[in-house]
């Protein structure tokens, strides 16, 4: 019997993915100016960043973090539990927690150890997870890591979500969802999903992180304009890395849901804590954010515009309401020669392809941000109206 080389495995793999147009690739940023790019050399207007507010750059953000990075160094030396937890940690989980409306707030240092974290903190072998099919993979590996048994519903179906409850009525269980969906850019249906949970005495997750600053009067997030709370969904997840231009994550809720996840989310317990200048540069970008309402105004106005031009262009884009406007393209080469012909344009919009998103669901990615113009979009919409009517095989637009 032979042993099979696991890297020899890998770069088989690999291959694969080339000849399916599947392989990603990296590229280097050399530096950034608002949305412009520039890249081996060329300057490009960027329609692919999360940095929704345009915040990314906002010079309170550096001097907070010059300030603090001045009195306390760079690295926070260990993790909060142990020395890591410093004074700018605890103060920007604080407001955080105020801007949400919950007891408490704790910080981790992404989005997708916060998810594996709190999914593994409450569910145990034997529990039930109900997850929407288009949910973020962090959550799907969280309910993996922990044990439990993973029931996807199809995308935004409330009925079956509740029906998936149902088959298990003895077992604990949790339904997670995305809050704002990170490849359409729709809204989950929160409110039928509370609804849900209440009936069958389940517990509801929302992984808000491409929600918060956008959606809500205040910019609270997805959960806040849906007009829902504490009760009707216990724990929520969002990132800061994304509308607050800064990096790390956060979940809120209860008092006894923080304290929990002290003593049993592995992946906080055993990381080294966020650097504290970074700490304090994004609780000046709470600040912002929930004061400085003309960039939701702003977001939304360019929104607005985007999707008016492309329907008089007949592009097939999602139902979106979001800074995130996927225009769909069918096949991954149709996804890749799009993205290549708006980059001789000067723009930069990235193609998605499987497995992020389902086979024959390839698309650009078009995200907007309150750094954008009126001038910026209409480019965009003047590059998307060269593109031929179809481009690789089985892609159209």
């Amino acid at each position: 019997m032979t042993r099979a080389d696991l890297l020899e495995r890998l770069a088989i793999q690999t291959a694969e993915r080339e000849h399916a147009n599947l392989r990603r690739r990296l590229r280097t940023i050399e530096h950034v100016e608002g949305p412009w790019l520039e890249s081996d050399g060329r300057r490009l207007l960027g329609f692919c960043s999360n940095d929704y507010l345009g915040l990314a750059q906002h010079p309170q953000l550096v001097a907070a973090l010059k300030r603090a990075a001045d009195d306390e160094g760079v690295g926070s030396g260990s993790a909060h539990l142990v020395c890591g937890h410093r004074r700018e940690h605890a103060q920007l989980e604080e407001a955080l927690a105020d801007w949400m409306g919950r007891e408490r707030a704790l910080l981790f240092s992404t989005g997708y150890m916060a998810n594996l974290g709190v999914l593994q903190a409450l569910l145990a072998p034997g529990d039930v997870c109900v997850q929407d099919k288009l949910n973020h993979a962090c959550l799907l590996d969280g309910a993996r890591l922990a044990g439990a048994e993973l029931k996807r519903y199809p995308h935004a179906d409330i009925e079956a979500a509740a029906r998936q409850l149902a088959s298990r009525p003895d077992a604990a269980a949790l339904v997670a969802t995305d809050g704002v969906f990170s490849m359409d850019g729709d809204v989950a249906p929160l409110t039928g999903l509370a609804a849900s949970c209440t009936r069958e005495r389940a517990t509801l997750m929302v992984d808000d992180a491409h929600g918060l600053g956008v959606l809500g009067a205040d910019g609270a997030g997805s959960v806040a304009a849906a007009a829902l709370g504490p009760r009707e969904v216990p724990v929520l997840m969002t990132t800061l890395g994304k509308a607050l231009g800064c990096s790390g994550a956060f979940v809120a809720g209860s008092a006894a849901l923080v304290d929990g996840l002290l003593q049993f989310a592995r992946p906080y317990i055993y990381t080294t804590a966020m650097p504290p200048a970074l700490a304090a540069a994004a609780c000046t970008a709470v600040a912002i954010a929930r004061g400085e309402n003309w960039r939701r105004g702003k977001l939304q106005s360019l929104i607005a515009r985007f999707r008016t031009g492309a329907a008089q262009l007949g592009l097939p884009l999602t139902d979106s309401p979001s800074a995130i406007q996927p225009l769909l393209l069918g096949d991954a080469r149709a996804a890749l020669d799009a993205a290549q012909a708006l980059e001789q344009h000067g723009l930069l919009v990235t193609a998605i392809r499987p497995p992020t998103v389902p086979q024959g669901q390839a698309r650009l990615r078009i995200t907007l941000s309150a750094a954008h113009e009126d001038k910026h979009v209409d480019l965009l919409l003047d590059a998307l109206a060269t593109l031929p009517r179809r481009i690789g095989a089985g892609g159209h637009v």
